[in-house]
C-alpha cells in the first residue's frame, strides 16, 4: 500500500536574499532535506530542536508564538518573516464591499504580536516562512 504525503506548501527554495520555506514542514522534515541549507540545519539542531519536537510544524509553532522567549529570540536573529493569507474587506468600483482572501507578509515581530483570537477571526492560514540569508550568515553557531 502506498504511503500518501501532502506535499502543498512543503518546499525549499532560494534567491541572492532569502531562503523560502513551506510553512507546513516540520522540523524533522527540514532535517533530512538535502535542499536546506547546512547552515539552517545546524541552528534548528542546535537551538530550535532543544525547545520543540521534530514533529512540530513551522505553521503551528509560529501561528500560536508569543512575541517572547528563546525560539522567538532565535528566529527573530534570522530575520524572519512570515507570508499569510487572511480575509480582507475589498470595495469594487460601484462601492460594493467584498471579502476576498489577500497575502500578507509580516515581520515576525508583528506577526507574533497579534493575538491569537484576531488571527483566528481573519482566516489567518501561514503558507510561507522567508529567512533573510544575511541573518543566517550573520548567526553563530
Amino acid at each position: 500500500m502506498k504511503k500518501t504525503e501532502y506535499a502543498d506548501y512543503k518546499y525549499v527554495m532560494q534567491d541572492t536574499g532569502a531562503l523560502y520555506l513551506g510553512a507546513k514542514y516540520s522540523y524533522g522534515e527540514l532535517m533530512d532535506n538535502e535542499a536546506v541549507p547546512f547552515k539552517l540545519k545546524a541552528v534548528l539542531n542546535h537551538y530550535v530542536l532543544k525547545e520543540a519536537s521534530p514533529d512540530t510544524t513551522l505553521e503551528s509553532q509560529l501561528y500560536y508564538m508569543e512575541p517572547e522567549g528563546f525560539l522567538y529570540e532565535t528566529f527573530r536573529q534570522l530575520k524572519m518573516k512570515v507570508k499569510v493569507q487572511m480575509m480582507a474587506e475589498k470595495k469594487n468600483m460601484f462601492g460594493q464591499v467584498k471579502t476576498a482572501y489577500q497575502e500578507k507578509i509580516f515581520p515576525l515581530k508583528d506577526f507574533c504580536e497579534i493575538n491569537l483570537a484576531r488571527k483566528k477571526a481573519s482566516g489567518m492560514m501561514l503558507q510561507e516562512i522567508i529567512i533573510s540569508k544575511l541573518g543566517l550568515m550573520t548567526f553563530s553557531v
